[in-house]
């Protein structure tokens, strides 16, 4: 049976590339948000408050931006988290509120994940988050590529020895 090669395939809403760089999936993440945006002008112009423009924003746009962030986002190019805030900008012009970077919303999303690794033994990755010897901090993970470094565990590593407990 023959197999065909895709340049590109869409798994559980995350757009893969064969060369694993996150550019068509962030450009359709932006996509969607501008599409979104389009809604919360809407409401803007209809003259209701920040409270509700802010909870509309978190709930249609923020969660298509943040759709596993832990995943691609260290991997991302500058161009890419460029567009990425942009469209958090956007909004925030819109809202007239302070909206917060995506770069914040991603290390706490990637803080809460490896939290609850922590407090999970039975998940498989479970092992890779080891307390030293002194219980102070997290061994830290070997990487000898850039794309290893930037991902998840590296990352939530490096997070966990940063913020008190």
């Amino acid at each position: 049976m023959a197999v065909e090669r895709v340049s590109s395939f869409k798994f559980l809403g995350t757009h893969i590339s064969e060369n694993l760089s996150w550019t068509t999936n962030t450009s359709n993440l932006v996509k969607k948000a501008h599409q979104r945006l389009f809604f919360l002008r809407t409401l803007r112009k209809n003259h209701l408050c920040a409270d509700i423009l802010g909870n509309f924003y978190r709930c249609a746009i923020e969660s298509i931006l943040t759709n596993c962030i832990t995943v691609w986002y260290g991997n991302c190019s500058v161009a890419d988290r460029k567009a990425l805030q942009r469209v958090v900008k956007t909004a925030q012009r819109i809202t007239g509120t302070p909206l917060p970077a995506i770069e914040d919303v991603q290390r706490k999303r990637c803080l809460r994940r490896a939290r609850s690794i922590l407090k999970d033994p039975s998940h498989p990755n479970h092992r890779l988050l080891q307390l030293l010897p002194s219980r102070m901090s997290f061994r830290s993970l070997r990487t000898k590529t850039s794309r290893f470094r930037n991902s998840f565990f590296p990352t939530a590593v490096s997070l966990l020895n940063s913020t008190p407990r």
